[in-house]
């Protein structure tokens, strides 16, 4: 197959279309922004490729300006899907984009045309195409590996536009933009075929890799509380765990509130859900750095400390207990006071067995329990 120009264009419609349908069908499922605007822009770009088949044929309106026009909003479309992406509010100055293309209509028509024509609206993509891949910038961690391949392939699509503005105006650079002359035009099309490919297999990757991390956080996240699961707890407790020492000892709270079902019996289930969501609201007000807390079923939850000693432990346990009655008594008195009954398990040895703490922490708590509610039990 030879690249000239007439095939590079029809490949880059044909690919274009192609990634425009996939996005728009994986958007029908997820109905995520970012989809539905990459998607847009890529059928922008499939359109002016065809229209600028045209030009050869004299038509300048519609074979040059308006495919010009349609592939700087293409990747205005695509810095708009990455800011939807990254929950990024663009400024307003970025539509002054939109006035620059405008101002393109004012060049004059003269021997240099075709290379000012080419470098401002190559200078434009560039600035759009840049601010994209410079949003994708890491947040409280690292990118995952699809927006980091995305930040990449923006980037250096960006600089290439960058360095083909500079080019389209450099002494003796020959560019023909009616008859697709030139060394400047021709690198210019392989080089947007082959990034729409990469830019449609990254977008894709991207948002794939987020649901997926969507999907394994729902299944550690307890439906009603947010907080871990038993599931989640199983797996990020051996690491917890294995740091107890002498000099850093933890602790684990097995927490079970008294007198629970008084409260779904005389105000409903509803009511039992609100008390649920504030003991874990409290929970989470009260966790330390690098601490875990899920609920394990019912009512019943557990908080598992790093670096704890046995009374900072008793300090967290009592304080809980103390809110968590008062905030009961209030919202939903009843003839059995509601509050809290614990277990707590302290050591400073690594490599415990979760299900070992657990047992351990759960007689604690039927002692407390048979000891009168309302009160915290302590093992080492």
């Amino acid at each position: 197959m030879v690249l000239d120009p007439f095939t590079l264009l029809v490949l880059t419609a044909a690919m274009a279309s192609a990634s425009a349908l996939y996005l728009a069908v994986e958007w029908s499922h997820v109905r995520e922004r970012s989809l539905l605007l990459w998607g847009v822009g890529f059928a922008i770009v499939a359109v002016g490729s065809l229209m600028a088949l045209l030009r050869s044929g004299g038509h300048v309106l519609v074979g040059i300006w308006l495919p010009n026009g349609l592939l700087i909003a293409a990747h205005w479309l695509f810095l708009a899907g990455v800011a939807r992406f990254t929950r990024t509010r663009l400024p307003r100055t970025w539509w002054l984009l939109a006035v620059a293309w405008l101002a393109m209509l004012l060049l004059p028509d003269g021997p240099a045309w075709s290379r000012a024509m080419l470098g401002i609206q190559s200078l434009l993509i560039a600035i759009v195409t840049l601010g994209a891949g410079l949003l994708l910038r890491p947040h409280d961690g690292a990118l995952n590996v699809g927006a980091a391949q995305l930040r990449a392939v923006l980037l250096a699509h960006g600089l290439f536009y960058l360095a083909k503005a500079g080019s389209a105006v450099m002494l003796g650079a020959f560019v023909n933009l009616a008859n697709f002359r030139g060394t400047v035009i021709l690198v210019s099309l392989v080089e947007g075929a082959i990034a729409i490919m990469l830019l449609a297999m990254s977008m894709i990757g991207t948002e794939r890799h987020r649901r997926e991390q969507r999907i394994a956080q729902i299944a550690a996240r307890d439906p009603l509380t947010s907080l871990d699961n038993r599931r989640a707890l199983y797996l990020r407790a051996p690491e917890l765990l294995a740091q107890a020492s002498a000099a850093q000892p933890g602790a684990l709270l097995l927490i079970d509130i008294d007198h629970f079902k008084q409260v779904n019996d005389l105000y409903g289930h509803d009511a039992g859900d609100r008390l649920l969501l504030a003991l874990s609201d409290f929970v989470r007000s009260a966790l330390p750095a690098g601490a875990l807390a899920a609920r394990l079923g019912g009512d019943e939850f557990v908080i598992l400390l790093r670096n704890a000693p046995g009374a900072a432990a008793q300090a967290l346990g009592q304080s809980l207990r103390e809110t968590f009655a008062l905030h009961a008594r209030t919202m939903f008195p009843t003839p059995d006071p509601v509050s809290l009954s614990m277990g707590v398990i302290l050591f400073d040895q690594p490599g415990l067995e979760l299900s070992h703490c657990l047992k351990r922490a759960d007689d604690a708590l039927y002692a407390s329990k048979r000891n009168g509610r309302d009160r915290m039990e302590i093992v080492s």
